[in-house]
Parts: C-alpha cells; sequence; structure tokens
C-alpha cells in the first residue's frame, strides 16, 4: 500500500504510554502513514518519589513532549489528555482525540471485594486526590493510603501480602509432607474442598502452584511490602491498556459517584498548527470523543482545579445535548459541590463556559481555593524533607 508520508510522535516511556501511543500508531497506520514512536523522558517521569500533586505545574508528563514537536524535532506528540495542562502553548493544537476508551475507574482487590464489601477501616492505595476525596465521601472509616507506581507496580503491592502468605504456608506444607509428619495442614487445605478442582489446586506443591501464576502474580512475589493495601483503585482504562485487567478483580466504579477526572480514558495528538495538525486530524480524530472532552477540559480551564483540587468532570454525548457531570470536593471528602447540566452540542464550549460560573456562584471556586492552600502547605512541608527528594528509581507515577 502507498504510505501518505512518515509521523515520528513522541511518547513517555512507560510501558503503558508505549501500549497507548502504539494504538495511535495502528490507527495511522491503517490510514496509511508509516509512524515512528520516540521516546522522550518527563520531569514526572524524573521524580519518581512525588504524588502527582506535589509536581509543582499540570503537565509534568507532557512539556518535554511538545517542546520537541514545538522545535521541529518530531511532528507530533501522544499524550494521556488527563495529564495535559488546560493552557497550551499558542502555535500548538490538539490534532486529534481518538476514540476514547473505557473513562471511569475501577477498584482492584485481591479476591474481588466490592467497595460496599470492604471491611470497616480497610486501606485503600491511590496517589489521586479526586479519589481520596470520593472515596472517603462514600466511606470515611477506610484509610486511604499513598500510593506511587507505574499500573503494574501498583497492582504488586496491592498483591504482594495474600501470595507472599500463600507461599509461605505451602512452603510449610511441602516441608512437612517431605519430613512425612503427618501434622500440618496449610490453612489453604480447609477452603472449598468439595470442588475437584480446588482439591488438585490445594494439593499442589510450591513449584506447581509458582508455575501457575501469571507473570505480574510472579513479580508480587518478590516484592518487599512497606503497606499492605485491602484495596487500590486505578483507571479502568490503564488497566485494560497495560494488558493486567484479566489477572485481577475489579469493581466497575459508578461514574455517578465516582466521577472521572476530565479526559480520563482518552488520548491525544498534540502538533503544531498546520498541515501536518490538519491530516492527523482527517486521519483519526473522533468527533464525540472531542466534543466530550472539550466540554470536560473547557469546566476544568474555568475553574481552575489542575492537580491541586479533588474535581471529577465528566460528559457524554445524547442527542443534541452533552450532559455534563461535575464533583468538586475538599481533600477530606466531608463537603461538596456536586451539579449535572445538558449542554446543547451546537454551543457545548460556551455551554461550559456558563456552567463553570454557576458551579464558583454554588461554592466550588471556594473549595477549589481551600485545596490550593492545602497544596502550597503541603509543598512547603515536603521541601523541607529532605527524604521526600530521594528518588525512587523503580516506582514512577502514571497519571493522576
Amino acid at each position: 500500500m502507498r504510505t501518505r508520508g512518515t509521523l515520528r510522535l513522541a511518547t513517555r516511556g512507560s510501558t503503558l504510554a508505549r501500549r497507548q501511543a502504539a494504538l495511535v500508531q495502528e490507527q495511522l497506520e491503517e490510514r496509511g502513514y508509516e509512524v515512528e514512536l520516540v521516546t522522550v523522558e518527563t520531569t514526572g517521569d524524573q521524580i519518581r518519589d512525588e504524588l502527582i500533586h506535589r509536581l509543582g505545574k499540570t503537565g509534568a508528563f507532557v512539556r518535554e513532549l511538545d517542546e520537541r514537536v514545538l522545535d521541529g524535532d518530531l511532528d507530533g506528540a501522544i499524550h494521556s489528555m488527563k495529564d495535559m495542562p488546560t493552557e497550551q502553548p499558542s502555535e500548538l493544537v490538539t490534532a486529534a482525540i481518538p476514540q476514547r476508551g473505557r473513562p471511569g475507574d475501577a477498584l482492584v482487590t485481591p479476591d474481588g471485594t466490592s467497595l460496599e464489601e470492604l471491611p470497616e477501616g480497610a486501606t485503600v492505595g491511590t496517589s489521586s486526590l479526586r479519589r481520596r476525596a470520593q472515596l472517603l465521601s462514600e466511606r470515611p472509616d477506610l484509610e486511604v493510603e499513598p500510593l506511587r507506581g507505574n499500573v503494574d507496580t501498583r497492582l504488586e503491592k496491592l498483591l504482594a501480602p495474600a501470595l507472599q502468605e500463600e507461599h509461605a504456608e505451602r512452603s510449610d506444607a511441602d516441608k512437612e509432607r517431605k519430613g512425612d509428619t503427618g501434622g500440618y495442614k496449610p490453612d489453604y487445605e480447609d477452603k472449598n474442598t468439595d470442588d475437584d478442582e480446588d482439591d488438585e489446586t490445594n494439593n499442589q506443591t510450591v513449584d506447581e502452584w509458582f508455575d501457575g501464576l501469571s507473570e505480574i502474580e510472579k513479580q508480587a512475589l518478590g516484592r518487599e511490602i512497606e503497606t499492605e493495601y485491602d484495596a487500590i483503585v486505578l483507571a479502568e482504562a490503564g488497566l485494560e491498556r497495560s494488558g493486567l485487567a484479566h489477572h485481577v478483580e475489579y469493581e466497575q466504579l459508578s461514574k455517578k459517584t465516582f466521577v472521572p477526572a476530565p479526559g480520563q480514558g482518552a488520548l491525544a495528538v498534540t502538533a503544531t498548527d498546520g498541515e501536518t495538525a490538519r491530516n492527523i486530524q482527517s486521519a483519526i480524530d473522533h468527533p464525540r470523543s472531542r466534543a466530550e472532552t472539550t466540554v470536560e477540559r473547557t469546566l476544568l480551564s474555568e475553574l481552575g482545579g489542575g492537580c491541586i483540587a479533588p474535581i471529577g468532570i465528566y460528559a457524554i454525548v445524547q442527542g443534541e445535548y452533552v450532559q455534563a457531570r461535575v464533583t468538586v470536593f475538599d481533600r477530606d471528602g466531608e463537603e461538596s459541590v456536586l451539579a449535572n447540566r445538558d449542554l446543547p452540542v451546537e454551543t457545548h464550549a460556551d455551554a461550559a463556559i456558563e456552567f463553570a460560573r454557576d458551579l464558583e456562584d454554588r461554592g466550588a471556586a471556594e473549595l477549589i481555593a481551600e485545596a490550593r492552600k492545602d497544596g502550597e502547605t503541603e509543598t512547603d512541608e515536603n521541601e523541607a524533607d529532605t527524604d521526600q527528594n530521594l528518588p525512587d528509581r523503580e516506582d514512577q507515577p502514571e497519571g493522576k
């Protein structure tokens, strides 16, 4: 097939970023382009021991990629939209927004426990201020603890305690069998013994059991445990795109209660304003996804929350309207402003601005200002703590 030209596109180097970039690459190649992906390290990748809201500026995972585009080194850059600042250099445009992935959050547990079923005082891990506030609003009894790392690292931290405990039990059982004492019966042999398949699993040697584990479970066995999490919350799109969704048990959290981050699940290709940007747009832009994320990002821009406030914004096109839902919380999920509005598709951007003004009048501005003040205090405290500046080369944030 005759190609329409070669595009050199920047991407972050994490596994998830590369997988997401490959989705864009595939779509462009299906439309006749040759695509070369160029890995660029970002500030967010370099400062690996900080939670995303402490990195100083929105765009910690974006700026360096776009700078390469503005310098003319590359034709475009591929971003996770929720990492993008709402303000861009005037020479830069969002050339394309491919069809959006799943926008919601997922509660991941070792055994499929739902949020409602988590025991009182359960520990839930997340690096997101929004998710923390939403969790505490629904379950104020929970202990919400910071969770760093890319998707597989976070899952390993969740799975490690139970797997390591079972490994120890099976190792002890193997030793007992080899010693033929007959006096030891591990806890796992008391579970589900009426099922033939479970019996076979329970009677496996530790080596047989290990061979049957998934790769992420094997990695979790070797992980040092700092915090024992009963559950963690991740973006469902990231979980799916990482290829790990079928290896774990998770609950889809309601987008009405756990309103997603603006742009969550969406990818974006930025480019300098011109022919290349127009060509990329005509090839892979998805109009519905663009309208929905435009509403979400316009609301975020007008409210001015960025990464410093617990804000959820979700929009979906329904016929002639874009249904928009917004939640703004304080950091502990105790106070909130919640609102829904149907915005005309034909004037969705302007209507989103009017909606934002109404939200500010209803108290959103005060909550965001208080969150900003709390964030500045938190940053000052951490700058004074030298331990916070030691790099953790293994873990890196994967976005908000």
